[in-house]
């Protein structure tokens, strides 16, 4: 599988069809993807790019991007589509330093499995040779929380968005469509607004913790692995879903590949608002990525 829900305009910039490409991200459908197609994927931070026109999922969390096969071509798009860009580039806040980088340890790590592990860590061992600071930070200590609150709203605000929709032509949603609508129709409206008030609890933790730590960018694996075989799955969007639910910046850059041949990606990921310096930062860090991935 290309990954979903933006497979397409991944793929089709991996295969060359066409040097840029627009997508939409509500958990993890553009930089799961853009790992998966070995191209660059970038979901700016929630609401930087309109989406008006866009058929909403859940906007709390609904956000559009750009795919690209290298940062010098997605970076002059983002800067266009991205409302009050900020240049950043020569002499602009993110020249003359390299970022502090980081990785967050903890149970949202070990969702990625052992290969994937395994080529992340040694790509931070590169990203560390190269003169970069990275730093192992705890965090998040209760992510399986923040999976159930973020299934909460976006389940509801499905339903919700859909409400007209749904009851005319749901014989026509797909199977796991109509199963996700359902189940956000049974959750109260008091169940939403708690896991509103959780989400911007967490949004502040990971704000704080970059401030505590001299963080300027988590680095993770950008998925779980490898694409998996066959059409039935897109794959696992877990690697991208604290980042998405916090509204957060994210930069998926090829990283290599694993035994299979396949490729597999870093993600980072900046604080809310960053945009400009997650992009002014990212060609350095993908010069040492691809140069870690380059035959010997």
């Amino acid at each position: 599988t290309p990954g979903g829900s933006s497979s397409g305009s991944a793929a089709a910039v991996a295969a060359g069809m066409v040097p840029l490409a627009v997508g939409t991200q509500t958990i993890g459908s553009m930089i799961r993807p853009a790992a998966y197609c070995g191209v660059v994927g970038f979901k700016p931070t929630h609401g930087r790019i309109p989406s008006d026109g866009v058929i909403p999922n859940a906007p709390t969390f609904d956000t559009v991007g750009l795919f690209a096969p290298d940062v010098v071509t997605l970076a002059p798009a983002a800067a266009v589509l991205c409302h009050g860009w900020r240049a950043s580039g020569e002499g602009g806040e993110t020249a003359g330093r390299r970022p502090v980088l980081a990785v967050p340890l903890g149970p949202y790590l070990d969702r990625a499995d052992a290969e994937a592990r395994s080529s992340f860590e040694e790509r931070a061992g590169h990203l560390a040779a190269a003169g970069f600071t990275v730093r192992r930070v705890p965090f998040p200590d209760d992510f399986e929380r923040v999976v159930a609150e973020q299934r909460v709203i976006n389940r509801y605000e499905l339903a919700r968005s859909h409400a007209v929709w749904f009851p005319r032509h749901g014989e026509r949603y797909r199977e796991q469509t109509v199963a996700a609508i359902r189940e956000g129709q049974r959750m109260s409206h008091d169940a939403y607004a708690a896991a509103l008030r959780a989400r911007a609890d967490f949004r502040e933790r990971l704000v704080a913790a970059m401030d505590r730590d001299g963080i300027d960018l988590w680095i993770t694996p950008a998925a779980t692995g490898p694409a998996p075989y066959g059409l039935k799955s897109t794959g696992n969007s877990v690697m991208s879903l604290p980042w998405s639910y916090a509204g957060a910046p994210a930069l998926a850059l090829p990283a290599g590949r694993a035994a299979n041949s396949l490729p597999l990606g870093v993600q980072c990921v900046a604080r809310p608002g960053a945009d400009e310096r997650l992009l002014g930062w990212a060609p350095d860090v993908e010069s040492v990525l691809v140069g870690a991935s380059a035959p010997v």
